[in-house]
């Protein structure tokens, strides 16, 4: 098929490159211009614009798609671009427009369903293929795929099956579409639910909280916005910042919340939460046994989200 591609996240990657390694022919990329990124403000490309680029693909940047006149084609496939398509142009294909969205759709719609999916506690998520409609992500499923979320997984973790297992099915789906088998499966607006932007504010970990909550919130921020405390001493001095990246539930605990344990693990108030990895401010992400050689972590010292 002749596609047309829309996407600027590294999300997006996998399908792409298994659109080109499948044989079919990408007439052209549409991404997101360069924006400024770092202490520098440097403009910098997209994942997608990089990888157009890399593998000399046909390359159009632009901040408001809707306007390009686009070439003909078969099919647009649109995953992680960042602009409302209209439904003009949505349907101007003849097999239409397609959408890979990371979560069991109508659950988790929005912009960061796997980070939500982890958050609230879900041991199974999976990408969904959606039509595009004009309300976001509640457009027909074509296609979706089951992948379990693991107990200590965090959202990078997650974020790379998805991605992989996406490219999959969207191989699946646009093969459908080609032979006409696809099915177009209205959402049950009933089980719809949201998954906001994230930011500093969601990260801050309330300690009186349940364990496992807890651990959810820390896994589903990982690695950003990464949920953030103050290592403070025995006389509630501070005594360094640190990122906590990984973490496992424990019902053992008989501190005050946010009280280290003699186990080493932090208090919450139906259990404590057992620290995997975590980074400390302007150092690389580590175990906590690795934490633990060269500076201190016992019971009687605390933590303070910020």
């Amino acid at each position: 098929m002749r596609i047309l591609f829309a996407g600027s996240g590294a999300f997006g990657l996998p399908t792409l490159e298994a659109l080109r390694q499948a044989g079919h022919e990408v007439v052209q990329v549409y991404t997101q211009p360069n924006r400024s990124a770092g202490r520098g403000k440097t403009l910098t490309p997209t994942p997608v614009a990089e990888f157009a680029i890399k593998q000399n693909l046909p390359l159009i940047r632009t901040d408001r798609l809707n306007s390009e006149a686009l070439p003909e084609a078969d099919v647009l496939v649109v995953i992680a671009f960042g602009q409302k398509i209209s439904q003009a142009m949505a349907n101007h294909f003849r097999l239409g427009s397609v959408n890979l969205h990371a979560s069991l759709l109508p659950k988790y719609r929005g912009a960061a369903p796997i980070n939500w999916a982890i958050i609230r506690g879900e041991t199974e998520t999976g990408n969904s293929v959606i039509r595009l409609a004009d309300r976001m992500d509640a457009g027909a499923v074509l296609g979706q795929s089951h992948l379990q979320i693991g107990e200590i997984q965090t959202a990078e973790d997650l974020y790379g099956r998805l991605a992989i297992d996406g490219a999959q099915l969207m191989e699946r789906v646009l093969d459908d579409l080609a032979i006409g088998r696809a099915v177009e499966s209205p959402q049950d607006e009933s089980q719809a639910t949201t998954a906001p932007k994230l930011s500093r504010e969601t990260a801050r970990i309330d300690w009186n909280r349940g364990a496992k909550q807890i651990v959810c919130l820390i896994r589903g921020l990982s690695p950003w916005p990464g949920c953030r405390v103050r290592l403070l001493d025995t006389d509630a001095k501070e005594v360094g910042r640190l990122t906590l990246l990984r973490a496992r539930a424990s019902e053992i605990s008989n501190l005050k919340p946010g009280q280290i344990c003699r186990n080493g693990m932090i208090a919450a108030t139906d259990g404590a939460v057992e620290i995997l990895e975590l980074q400390p401010e302007g150092k690389r992400p580590m175990s906590l046994t690795d934490f633990q050689n060269g500076k201190p972590w016992h019971e009687g010292m605390s933590v303070e989200s910020i």
